[in-house]
């Protein structure tokens, strides 16, 4: 959990601290980086125990211990991305080697890609597919090596650089944002130390500290070298939770950073939720379940009784995935909001979600062509709605539930858009989803029964119950007899027309009753 508020009011040398104190453990951040880089897979506790004690005297304990957790994370998530890439590399390598096989313009089918078009693309795609083969075997022995590519302040600014005009900015521009991207102001935080963290330290009353390192302690204006800003915080979105945390000396991690743009400073404070208890699914899917359909601009849902019927109107929850990071996110969590408020309104414990992952659906080589698609598909963040959605789920006490996507859509609009929709109503293609994977979360088949033919639903020529007008003539007459047996009134084994029931291949009799019949072989004496 990460909450930020904005550190208002602060004084010219408030801000002249924070970005010395910034800067200068920006540097040895960037060293100790370094340091684990050239280490590569030889990091033991041994090198770590070292790199801290180096950092300890040009800093604090405190501090070294910060810079000494947050290098080894930096590197590790660089090791991860390291790995995604081979594995993209991979796979891009094993379509365009597919499809190079195949003879032009052959088609393809529904989970393989055909051959390309023509001649021309085939020798390009042959000259490409050799650049992704020597660019595989190098990032292959820096993966075994251990050897990993870390920009600190990241690697678009670095090129930025070089496209200044492009990017709308001049040299002191850009090299604010490089200095102000490298500096380190982060400190995790201890359980059992005062209000949480010693190295940052915000109180319940709002009072915000921090530790100087030690070529810097003659700029504290308080005891034990630490520095008071003279500001006041206060966190508007959990900031009871946050200042409970704070009261009982529970660990809050903090990250103090500076908005060049707007020429801001803002504290963030993050915490670890608890691991919640699971909880069994028959309880869960007591009071129904909402299915939710994700789509690229909206959530399609409806709400589901526990027999599995549609329960209320549908409803769509819209967002806009256009413009930056920060509001493509925004996005995403108010609509995750307001599903999350309707299915407490409900009542209901449990939203079912389809389990999503289309990593393998935006390759070029797959849809060749289709610009369109592979933009429809890119912009749909399930992998991040999904993780939003269940962490935003955990506070509220809903259970969120994946299940499988399969012919969700497709038996949806088969089974249960038009029984959906009438005159006041009209359904979609997405609300059917939603009820198709409610259904399915429930356990309860998608696909419903198909009716008979229309002349079969009432015997052919009418309903047998309806009744004889009172003028038809033999009206109170009896009914002509019919030799056999009659439902409900006679066994069938019996009657005139009952016919040999051993001939027939019934539950406890034979179809054979004859003398020269074998009898069964025993297995034993």
């Amino acid at each position: 959990m990460a909450v930020r508020t904005r550190l208002k009011q602060l004084t010219p040398a408030d801000e002249t601290v924070l970005a010395l104190v910034g800067a200068h453990l920006g540097a040895l951040a960037s060293r100790d980086l370094r340091v684990r880089c050239a280490e590569g897979l030889e990091h033991s506790a041994e090198t770590w125990a070292a790199r801290k004690r180096g950092l300890t005297p040009v800093s604090s304990s405190r501090w070294a211990g910060s810079l000494t957790k947050a290098t080894p994370d930096q590197w590790a998530l660089a090791r991860r991305g390291q790995l995604a890439h081979v594995q993209s590399l991979e796979a891009g390598i094993r379509t365009i080697a597919h499809r190079l096989s195949l003879p032009v313009g052959a088609k393809g089918s529904k989970h393989a890609p055909g051959g390309y078009r023509s001649r021309r693309e085939w020798h390009a795609k042959a000259r490409c597919l050799h650049v992704l083969e020597d660019r595989l075997e190098r990032e292959r022995a820096d993966h075994e090596a251990g050897v990993v590519h870390v920009v600190r302040g990241g690697k678009r600014l670095a090129r930025t650089r070089h496209h200044l005009a492009d990017a709308g900015l001049t040299a002191s521009d850009w090299r604010r944002r490089w200095e102000a991207e490298r500096w380190f102001l982060q400190a995790d935080g201890e359980s059992g130390k005062r209000f949480g963290n010693e190295t940052i330290r915000a109180s319940p009353d709002g009072e915000v500290s921090i530790k100087l390192p030690a070529p810097l302690t003659d700029l504290a204006n308080a005891p034990h070298g630490r520095y008071v800003l003279a500001c006041r915080v206060g966190f508007a979105h959990r900031g009871q939770e946050w200042a409970d945390r704070v009261a009982a000396n529970r660990a809050v991690a903090y990250r103090i950073h500076y908005d060049v743009d707007r020429g801001r400073w803002y504290l963030t404070a993050s915490w670890q939720i608890p691991v919640v208890q699971a909880v069994s699914i028959a309880a869960t899917l007591a009071h129904g379940v909402i299915g939710v359909d994700m789509n690229a601009d909206h959530l399609a849902a409806w709400r589901l009784d526990v027999h599995g019927n549609p329960t209320g109107p549908p409803r769509r929850f819209f967002y806009d995935l256009t413009g930056s990071a920060d509001h493509r996110d925004a996005q995403v969590r108010h609509a995750l909001t307001r599903l999350l408020n309707w299915a407490r309104t409900c009542g209901v414990q449990a939203i079912a979600v389809e389990d999503l992952d289309f990593g393998a659906e935006k390759t070029r080589e797959k849809h060749g062509l289709r610009k369109r698609f592979r933009q429809l598909i890119s912009g749909m963040p399930t992998g991040r709605l999904r993780a939003r959605l269940t962490s935003m789920a955990d506070q509220t006490g809903i259970t969120i539930i994946a299940v499988d996507p399969a012919y969700t859509s497709r038996w949806g609009a088969q089974h249960w858009q038009k029984a959906l929709t009438h005159k006041n109503r009209k359904t979609t293609r997405h609300d059917a989803a939603a009820v198709a994977i409610g259904r399915r979360a429930l356990g309860h088949p998608i696909r419903r029964r198909t009716a008979p033919p229309r002349a079969h639903q009432r015997d052919v020529h009418g309903h047998r119950t309806v009744q004889a007008d009172r003028r038809a003539p033999g009206r109170e007459g009896p009914r002509p007899p019919v030799p056999g047996p009659r439902t409900r009134s006679v066994p069938p084994d019996r009657g005139a027309n009952a016919g040999n029931q051993n001939a027939q291949h019934r539950s406890g009799r034979s179809a054979e009753h004859e003398s020269w019949q074998q009898d069964s072989l025993p297995l034993s004496l």
